[in-house]
């Protein structure tokens, strides 16, 4: 199956990461996270450890309709175990309109070390940015445990999650329709870099420090397709800023630096639907 990749990365502390603008072949996707084609578990999972290959999971939700455009698997330090570790595939079903500027994701984690059960996520995902969103509350969190019949769990999951999506795009439009005043804006980016940042920067100190970069800078636009005073505009702004990194700022001690992009496939999913349950409670509270 030919495809024209749209990222395709590694960093040496990062996950790789390989999205495409049509379905990715196994052999493209082998070349980034070999570990979806684990053959076998980790030798630290016990005998009621069900190993299931993720790449069995995936055909099967492939004859469902279900169809990969995006795979990352995070690095190992430990000899032996990058085969094994944890990786994540975002599908999206062939009865999802393609003519949108989003287009509705099925998350899927997995590892075979005992790092995660297969857990199944509502994403979106943006094609003007080519952002991966994780929806965060308003959808149900599937967890399906490494036991029992797992293929048909997680397929059966999959459908669930997919049935949600109503429910996103009512939040969604929502978004779109609410309008944020500039104070508002400033106040969301404030709120999304004391995510972003706030742990680490208590880790390295010890105490309170400002962040790297300034709420201002948290909610600008990349480009003039996400201007726009909507609560969606100012989330989508702020969620790829957050996320991809790249903005010039400065440490604790003051030396310049550019904020780097968010590696961990955990941390990527965390701070992601942080920031949509956060966008969410303003809603809330403006309407």
């Amino acid at each position: 199956m030919t495809t024209t990749p749209q990222l395709c990365t590694r960093f040496a502390r990062n996950p790789s990461v390989l999205r495409s603008a049509t379905p990715l072949g196994e052999d493209q996707m082998r070349e980034v996270a070999p570990s979806i084609f684990a053959e076998g578990k980790h030798a630290s999972r016990s005998a009621r450890y069900t190993y299931i290959p993720t790449i069995d999971v995936l055909r099967g939700l492939r004859r469902e309709g279900f169809e990969p455009f995006m795979v990352a698997q995070g690095a190992s330090h430990i000899e032996g175990k990058a085969a094994f570790t944890k990786h994540m595939i975002r599908l999206r079903h062939a009865a999802q309109a393609q003519a949108r500027a989003e287009a509705h994701e099925i998350i899927l984690i997995n590892s075979h070390d005992g790092a995660s059960s297969y857990q199944m996520l509502a994403g979106m995902f943006r094609f003007v940015c080519c952002n991966g969103l994780v929806v965060g509350d308003v959808v149900e969190d599937l967890r399906i445990p490494h036991k029992g019949n797992v293929q048909d769990d997680v397929i059966d999951g999959a459908f669930r999650v997919l049935e949600q999506f109503e429910t996103v795009e009512a939040s969604t439009e929502a978004m779109k329709a609410l309008r944020l005043e500039p104070l508002e804006q400033l106040a969301y980016g404030t709120a999304a870099l004391a995510l972003r940042f706030g742990e680490a920067r208590l880790a390295q100190t010890g105490g309170h420090v400002p962040a790297p970069i300034t709420a201002a800078q948290m909610v600008e636009a990349r480009r003039q397709e996400d201007a726009g005073d909507s609560l969606w505009a100012t989330f989508q702004r702020v969620q790829e800023n957050a996320l991809r990194g790249g903005q010039r700022g400065r440490s604790a001690k003051g030396r310049r630096l550019q904020t780097r992009p968010v590696g961990s496939i955990d941390r990527g999913v965390s701070l992601n639907r942080a920031l949509w349950m956060l966008a969410e409670e303003m809603r809330k509270l403006k309407g």
